[in-house]
């Protein structure tokens, strides 16, 4: 586990506003619909992935910061150089989520489309419907709202969301006839700028019809080809599995909670080990999870904080949440099944103040995030 607390910032952070797009008039459906599922091994997939960590200089010491906390210049009021951002908890969150979702795609995505509405479900996430006029509209993305404006050019939905200023998260979706193929392209643009990533989906398989037994006429005919198992899932994996969205949390009713050890500067921003335990524990069993604390559990709640201080005395900290498990999985290059970790969900933020509130705003971030990891447990166990 790195503690590059500043590569960290680089990768994840963001905050709020895009340039106006010009309005354009509705236009011809550009049959995106139907059910697409992710093939990883055409997709990309880099390492490092979000936008830069400008948006910190922004704002002065006297600002509210990420976690909801205030930040001041210690002993006795003058205005620190340290920089902390004006973005709300709200916005926070909403950025997080955004940058999740670009970082970790939907395996499956089902389109429906007409002439004036588009409908996006993924598999993980929240279903969401643009009206591609190039105005802005908000989006209810679960607790937060989003604003974004969409088009259809030639032929493409594009989709822009709202970031910093100077920043956007812009989707591009586009049909490919032969081989038929969704192909959606992930920009994080800065100044007009940014890499792009692509990520390719095909055409979600039919599910195989049953066999009759063969007739012994039949029987003397050649065995047919079976049919293509769905893209993205290895030869060695099951021929099916559940595909309803959330799947993976159906039955899971114990977990086990690790907390990465703290260092120094997070014991110096009053951030204590014992406490984030015992807040985590407390809010897993009160979800009606059964808890266990260090074990050695399949599958277990991981919590890392990496803390900094400023010369001035002020505190910056990144703090991640990961639901991991382990499974023997099929891979298309290994020969045989192997034991690999999966991230299950993934939720991280900042938080930036003067000591005295920072461990607060720092415990309220994490709690909202393992908060959403117990409700998507509970909603598919329903």
């Amino acid at each position: 586990m790195t503690r590059s607390w500043l590569a960290a910032v680089l990768v994840t952070s963001v905050a709020v506003g895009i340039v106006h797009p010009p309005v354009a008039s509705a236009q011809e459906p550009s049959t995106l619909a139907g059910r697409w599922i992710l093939n990883r091994e055409l997709s990309q997939f880099p390492r490092e992935v979000g936008f830069s960590a400008d948006w910190m200089a922004t704002g002065s010491a006297g600002d509210s910061t990420p976690g909801g906390s205030q930040g001041g210049a210690p002993g006795g009021g003058g205005r620190a150089s340290f920089p902390v951002s004006r973005i709300s908890r709200e916005d926070s969150m909403r950025n997080a989520l955004l940058t999740t979702e670009a970082r970790e795609p939907a395996a499956v995505l089902a389109i429906t489309e007409t002439a004036t509405e588009v409908g996006i479900t993924p598999d993980k996430g929240v279903a969401r419907t643009f009206h591609p006029t190039g105005r802005e509209e908000a989006l209810q993305l679960g607790e937060v709202t989003a604003i974004a404006a969409s088009t259809r050019e030639a032929g493409r939905l594009v989709v822009r969301y709202k970031v910093n200023q100077g920043q956007e998260l812009r989707y591009t979706y586009s049909r490919v006839a032969s081989p038929p193929q969704l192909v959606v392209e992930v920009q994080f643009l800065e100044r007009g700028k940014g890499e792009i990533i692509k990520r390719v989906y095909e055409p979600e398989r039919p599910a195989e019809a049953p066999v009759a037994a063969a007739t012994p006429a039949q029987a003397a005919l050649p065995a047919a080809t079976p049919a293509p198992r769905p893209a993205g899932v290895p030869a060695s994996a099951a021929q099916d599995y559940d595909r309803q969205p959330d799947a993976q949390f159906k039955g899971l009713t114990t977990l086990g909670v690790v907390i990465e050890g703290l260092g120094s500067q997070a014991s110096a921003c009053g951030l204590r080990q014992e406490a984030i335990e015992s807040a985590v524990v407390k809010q897993l069993s009160g979800a009606g999870l059964k808890v266990a604390l260090n074990a050695d559990e399949d599958t277990y709640v991981y919590v890392n904080v990496i803390a900094a201080t400023a010369a001035n005395g002020l505190c910056l900290s990144r703090y991640d949440a990961f639901l991991y498990t382990h499974t023997i999985a099929g891979l298309s290059y290994h020969p045989m099944p192997v034991l690999v970790d999966v991230s299950l969900m993934h939720k991280g933020g900042l938080a930036a103040g003067a000591p005295a509130a920072h461990a607060e705003s720092v415990m309220r971030g994490l709690q909202d995030y393992v908060g959403q990891f117990t409700k998507r447990i509970s909603d598919a166990n329903k």
